[in-house]
C-alpha cells in the first residue's frame, strides 16, 4: 500500500505537495481524489507583493515542495481551503515556519502555545522578516488594501 493515502478517519490528508501558493498556503495531491488546498492552520506569512512576501513563499517550497506531506485537519475556510497542521519527517512545518522568522503565530485565532513562543523567539533573533525594524503583519496589510480598493470604487 502507498504512502500517498488520504485518510479520512482522523482528519488526515497524505499527499505530495504539488504546488506552492504563498507562504501558508499549499496545494496537496492525494494518490487518490482529487488534489487539496491547505492552509496552514494557526500561522499567517507576509502576502505577495508585502515585504518578505516571496522569500516566505521560497521557505516554504524549499521544506515541503514536492514532498509527501501529512496534513491534520477537518474544518475548511471561507475560501473552501482545508485548515490543517502540515507535517513532514514528523515535524510541524507550521511550527517550522514561525522558527525560522517567515510567519507569525495567527493570535486572532488562538494558536498553540508554542507557536507563540517560537515567534519570540524569531523575534529576539531577528530571523527572516524579524530583520525589518518594524514588519507589517499580513492582517494589516490586507486590511489596508481592502481600504484602498474600497475607496477607488
Amino acid at each position: 500500500m502507498s504512502l500517498l493515502l488520504v485518510v479520512l478517519l482522523l482528519g488526515q490528508t497524505v499527499g505530495k505537495v504539488v504546488s506552492i501558493a504563498d507562504g501558508d498556503t499549499i496545494t496537496v495531491r492525494p494518490e487518490q481524489g482529487p488534489s487539496v488546498k491547505v492552509r496552514l492552520i494557526g500561522i499567517d506569512a507576509p502576502e505577495r507583493g508585502q515585504a518578505f512576501g516571496t522569500r516566505a513563499r521560497q521557505e516554504l517550497g524549499e521544506l515541503v515542495d514536492g514532498q509527501v506531506v501529512e496534513v491534520v485537519g477537518t474544518t475548511k475556510d471561507r475560501y473552501g481551503r482545508l485548515l490543517g497542521d502540515v507535517r513532514h519527517e514528523g515535524r510541524s512545518i507550521n511550527l517550522e515556519l514561525i522558527r525560522r522568522g517567515f510567519a507569525w503565530a495567527y493570535v486572532e485565532y488562538d494558536p498553540p502555545a508554542e507557536y507563540v513562543a517560537a515567534e519570540a523567539e524569531a523575534r529576539a533573533a531577528r530571523r527572516g522578516l524579524w530583520s525589518d525594524k518594524s514588519p507589517i503583519p499580513p492582517w494589516t496589510y490586507r486590511k489596508g488594501r481592502r481600504a484602498k480598493q474600497g475607496g477607488a470604487n
